[in-house]
């Protein structure tokens, strides 16, 4: 509960620092693709770039934790065990605990951009994210650091494995979500796919 509670900062800091996170961009880039302000080819632009630089930045501060002692003691222990426990789901259950979670993190995003405050934005964003990471749902982006430090940490986990039993279906379940349960929805509730 205190890791859920805790994690939310990291989207809280992503967003109003204008920072680019695929699984927000798996909705807001096909939202505006639906409604005629961006092409295919944009969507394919910032997907590449968000994924390969999630990629970077979170390996990068994985590596981080683990040189400076930080990985050690019950850090150290959670890591290894939610590496072991992440790469260890069957491909479906996988993908459907992406889809939800990723569901709640782009509400988390929509109900960011409805506010105009600071405290607005905090609430909107708190408890979606606290909610997803309580019930152990799969977040690509969030697994790009925890996957990687656990490894480090010495999780009996190969990259290939990381990559084939975590990376792939937690990406495909969040894109679903963020095109068709956030994007198309609101689209079609609201917007041009429901007009059409």
């Amino acid at each position: 509960m205190v890791f859920a509670a805790l994690f939310p900062v990291n989207l809280l800091l992503i967003l109003n620092s204008g920072g680019q996170l695929f699984t927000g961009n798996a909705a807001t880039v096909p939202m505006a693709v639906f409604e005629g302000k961006a092409t295919m080819p944009d969507l394919a632009k910032s997907w590449s770039v968000s994924i390969l630089g999630n990629i970077l930045g979170c390996v990068a501060f994985a590596c981080a934790a683990q040189y400076s002692g930080l990985l050690v003691a019950g850090a150290k222990r959670l890591a290894i065990s939610m590496t072991v426990m992440k790469t260890s789901l069957p491909f479906g259950q996988a993908l459907v605990r992406a889809i939800m979670c990723n569901w709640m993190v782009c509400m988390a995003v929509f109900l960011s951009e409805a506010s105009r405050d600071l405290g607005g934005k905090m609430g909107g964003i708190w408890f979606p994210i606290s909610a997803f990471v309580a019930m152990s749902m799969e977040h690509f982006v969030a697994n790009m650091f925890l996957l990687p430090a656990g490894i480090l940490a010495g999780a009996p986990v190969t990259v290939a494995k990381m990559v084939f039993k975590n990376w792939i279906p937690v990406a495909i379940g969040n894109a679903i979500a963020g095109v068709l349960c956030v994007a198309a929805s609101y689209s079609y509730a609201f917007g041009r796919l429901g007009q059409s």
